[in-house]
């Protein structure tokens, strides 16, 4: 059976006019978000870079090109709402700070992430990305972040958490290299389960 094609949730539209941080923003408010009651698996990332924001597409950057490959999936998989659902912990680009970009708006999950995420019934599998999403949901989990990556046999199939993918990150991948030898293959294999699972 041919998967039916997903229908983005009606709250989004609520979410993508929200102001609610418009006077700590560098641009106008822009918040990019996807996701369908159909999605199956959630990535709960750190907050849209700039290129994403001037293009309005999560994701667009050579951090999502990194994420994908992590993934084992291909842009159409990535940006098909049956399949990803992508909620991130901020949802505008929140400008540049010293050493790279700002914190995500900590508004941002602290108001949508209790509206969005119980409405995503057929998650399998959620994505956590970087420290932020660390802080938030893993703490408990795992004394830091590193750790928790280390811990992905651990909280699969049902989570997994990854490094960020950005190119500033290289020195933590050097450094770690049983992340690209260990977890990435885990993390392979239990996506392309998700997605394999949707066809009868």
């Amino acid at each position: 059976m041919m998967r039916q094609r997903a229908t983005s949730l009606p709250l989004l539209r609520e979410v993508r006019r929200c102001r609610v941080c418009e006077q700590d923003l560098p641009n106008e408010p822009r918040p990019l978000v996807a996701a369908s009651a159909m999605s199956r698996m959630l990535i709960i990332g750190q907050a849209p870079g700039r290129i994403a924001h001037e293009t309005g597409v999560p994701w667009n950057d050579k951090s999502g090109e990194r994420l994908r490959e992590w993934l084992g999936v291909t842009v159409a998989q990535f940006y098909d709402e049956s399949l990803f659902a992508i909620v991130p912990m901020g949802l505008c680009y929140p400008g540049r700070g010293h050493g790279g970009d700002n914190p995500p708006r900590p508004e941002c999950a602290t108001i949508w992430h209790p509206r969005i995420l119980p409405k995503l019934t057929r998650i399998e599998l959620t994505i956590y990305i970087g420290r932020y999403a660390y802080e938030r949901s893993l703490q408990d989990k795992a004394e830091n972040l590193t750790e928790g990556v280390r811990a992905a046999r651990r909280l699969l199939p049902e989570s997994i958490l990854l490094p960020h993918p950005s190119p500033r990150n290289r020195l933590w991948i050097r450094r770690n290299p049983w992340f690209e030898e260990e977890v990435v293959p885990a993390l392979r294999k239990r996506v392309g389960a998700v997605i394999g699972s949707g066809h009868i």
